[in-house]
């Protein structure tokens, strides 16, 4: 395999190598329509960087050799890559499983607001935790921070399976968790961008990304079986994080093999993780993160309990035309980055998003649940890898563990945010219907208590639209490509993307 974060693996230099000083001119390279036009900026006329935007820094022009014939195209598609997709195929089919959080919550007496207050604990520890995870990768590789972040999935399933109430043993499953997730899937990004060309990130991560929506379908249909298998009572709940917990096992192993001859070297000079974020500002990338963040709060927290109150019969009709189409994207247009570009992949991925979340008020019956789930499923393709690139390109790949570390993060800060109050808006709708002092007609669901899901998809849906709406008038506007940045005060340059 090889070498590890901070050696540079394949495509990486280490820090040492940079020039201490910019050349004075330089061509850019603007992903996405003409890609070999070279493109002037204010800084060739004399202007340093400081006096540009940070979102429209310029960055070096790649050489000619590496624009990639047919067979470099299969190169990135090594035994490594294969090797982090069934890892992170057994890590998404697990996490799968725990999207029934919420109905473990209620089993124990506890309500939607409540659940939204949990979900928060675990998501504030999970973003204090990436102000030393993105460090703690920089300095010891990801290996070590990978194995560290399973044990912390185990604890967390461990005290699943302990729960006797929702306190304490909910809220200490739900923060252990969270940690775990987070530095696991963080340390399998970090590490297979460090396997690619930096014009071929969009690309990977997309590539990756897609063994997680067959484990959403193996997850959730798995899930779903149990509870059909065992219905009633603690049991279904045991049996599933009971596979979740083998479902991290497995992904351990393979992780085990993947990073065993990682080979680590750090970074000369350790920088703050909020010093580097205010010094390499990704810009509005980081409310579009925040806006996926809300999305996933419906799909991965509120939905099995919407599903519940409206008498559905799963939340597999959902994730099954979600995983099939976002599979499907994530193939077919792997090289949208390079083709089309990076901005509008975001804004077709927040449309797709917002009208995702509205098509939830159409449904009538469990195959209806096809059609937000495809619309979905097709937003979230081609946001992922486009955010995460468009993130962590801002960072000096010396400093990449702890670029898409924050990234990854304001997902998270949007999920942490959203949860409670999405949550209390649920338990707020419902109230209305509930004593049946108010009817609600939605065809087949006219059910007491489902008013305040349809005010979450509409809240949800807004979220996403009015980001799409912004990042059109920002970001949007400014030509594609990831910036040459000057070095943190009183550190080394680090070495930046030649994309």
């Amino acid at each position: 395999m090889s070498p590890g974060h901070g050696t540079g693996g394949r495509w990486g230099n280490s820090p040492q190598e940079i020039p201490s000083v910019l050349p004075r001119r330089a061509a850019s390279y603007q992903i996405g329509g003409n890609a070999s036009r070279p493109v002037c900026h204010g800084w060739e006329r004399g202007l340093p960087h400081s006096d540009l935007p940070s979102y429209d820094r310029p960055t070096a022009m790649p050489p000619a050799a590496e624009v990639s014939s047919p067979l470099e195209e299969a190169s990135i598609y090594t035994r490594e890559f294969w090797l982090a997709y069934a890892a992170n195929l057994a890590l998404v089919s697990a996490n799968s499983l725990t999207f029934r959080f919420a109905d473990y919550v209620a089993f124990f007496g506890g309500s939607k607001t409540l659940t939204g207050w949990i979900v928060q604990s675990g998501l504030v520890a999970a973003i204090l935790f990436r102000l030393v995870l993105g460090r703690a990768i920089d300095r010891y590789g990801p290996r070590k921070v990978w194995l560290t972040s399973s044990s912390l999935l185990f604890l967390g399933c461990a005290s699943h399976l302990a729960a006797t109430s929702v306190a304490p043993w909910l809220w200490i499953a739900r923060i252990a968790q969270q940690l775990g997730i987070a530095g696991m899937f963080t340390c399998s990004i970090v590490n297979i961008q460090d396997q690619v060309p930096p014009q071929r990130r969009t690309e990977v991560i997309g590539s990756l990304g897609s063994s997680g929506f067959i484990g959403t379908i193996l997850g959730t249909n798995l899930g779903d079986l149990i509870f059909q298998l065992w219905p009633g009572g603690q049991t279904p709940f045991l049996v599933t994080f009971g596979t979740t917990l083998l479902g991290g096992i497995l992904h351990t192993l393979l992780v085990l093999e993947l990073t065993r001859e990682e080979h680590h070297e750090a970074p000369p000079e350790f920088v703050g993780p909020l010093k580097l974020l205010f010094h390499y500002w990704p810009g509005p990338v980081l409310l579009v993160s925040m806006a996926m963040g809300t999305s996933f709060a419906v799909t991965t927290v509120f939905l099995s309990r919407y599903v519940s109150a409206t008498g559905l019969g799963g939340i597999a009709p959902f994730f099954l035309p979600y995983s099939i189409t976002a599979f499907t994207c994530r193939w077919y247009l792997r090289d949208w980055g390079a083709r089309v570009g990076r901005h509008r992949m975001v804004q077709w991925g927040l449309v797709g998003l917002s009208l995702g979340q509205l098509l939830f008020l159409v449904v009538r019956s469990d195959v209806w649940l096809v059609i937000p789930g495809a619309v979905c499923g097709f937003g979230h393709a081609l946001l992922f890898p486009a955010v995460v690139s468009l993130g962590s390109g801002r960072f000096p790949a010396a400093y990449r563990g702890t670029g898409t570390t924050l990234i990854l993060g304001f997902q998270e800060v949007g999920l942490a945010l959203s949860a409670p109050l999405l949550g209390m808006l649920i338990d707020w709708g419902n109230q209305w219907n509930t004593d049946g002092s108010l009817i609600v007609h939605t065809g087949e669901l006219a059910h007491a208590g489902t008013w305040g899901y349809l005010a979450m998809f509409v809240a949800s849906a807004l979220s996403a639209g009015l980001t799409a709406v912004f990042y059109s008038l920002t970001a949007a506007r400014h030509p594609d490509r990831d910036p040459v940045l000057g070095p943190v005060q009183g550190m080394m340059n680090p070495q930046p993307d030649e994309n």
